[in-house]
């Protein structure tokens, strides 16, 4: 493995970045910038394409009237490392060089548990209504939308069927350095914290009527 394929990790990266609008959050960088109309978007758009083509790495890119977003990861190690993080400054000071103005919003990750006895007896139902398919993830066999815009399902193994609450719940994941903020306002908002004990990994919180969701961070 070269040095620039070593994985990096939200810590390693936190300094590198501070101060620019780029996020890291389960495996890659995140940065939203906006500018004065769409031609403007396309200018900077334009001006990162030559960059990424200079250091043969290339960003997932979205673009909008007066917004462009980046998304920068290696997908050969499946996560940062620092060929992202000189493509993210190449980034930045594109942008800043244009005049277009970061969108502090932090990315989020939402995926769909499904508590269950047997995942093989039900996944096909769930396939065949989402219209997903089936990948190998970290949770054993999940489903994924193959546009890559839906959440991601995975099956959670029960040994006891548990029937006191919903076995349906959401995972959020955050930045780290949000998840707490994003945990004190859910119990704002009125919802219960069950569990802490596994924090900063996740915490768990539940509605006043029992539906639950798990606020986690990423480890890459």
């Amino acid at each position: 493995m070269t040095r620039s394929a070593v994985l990096l990790a939200p810590r390693d990266t936190a300094g590198l970045i501070a101060g620019s609008a780029f996020i890291h959050l389960d495996g890659a960088l995140f940065a939203s910038y906006t500018t004065a109309d769409f031609a403007s978007a396309v200018r900077l758009l334009d001006g990162v394409a030559v960059v990424a083509e200079s250091l043969g790495h290339h960003p997932e890119v979205r673009l909008g009237y007066g917004r462009v977003s980046f998304k920068l990861s290696s997908h050969d190690v499946n996560g940062v490392t620092k060929r992202d993080l000189q493509l993210a400054t190449r980034i930045q000071e594109l942008a800043d060089d244009s005049g277009a103005r970061p969108v502090r919003v932090p990315p989020t990750r939402y995926d769909i548990a499904i508590d269950c006895s047997d995942a093989d007896a039900i996944r096909p139902f769930w396939r065949a209504g989402l219209g997903y398919e089936e990948a190998i993830g970290s949770d054993g066999i999940e489903l994924v939308d193959p546009r890559g815009l839906a959440p991601r399902v995975w099956f959670q193994h029960m040994e006891i069927a548990r029937t006191d609450r919903n076995r349906i719940h959401l995972d959020v994941y955050v930045p780290t350095e949000d998840a707490e903020s994003r945990v004190e306002a859910v119990v704002l908002a009125g919802g219960t914290l069950l569990t802490d004990e596994h924090a900063p990994d996740w915490w768990v919180l539940a509605d006043v009527e029992g539906n639950e969701i798990c606020i986690c961070t990423a480890p890459n």
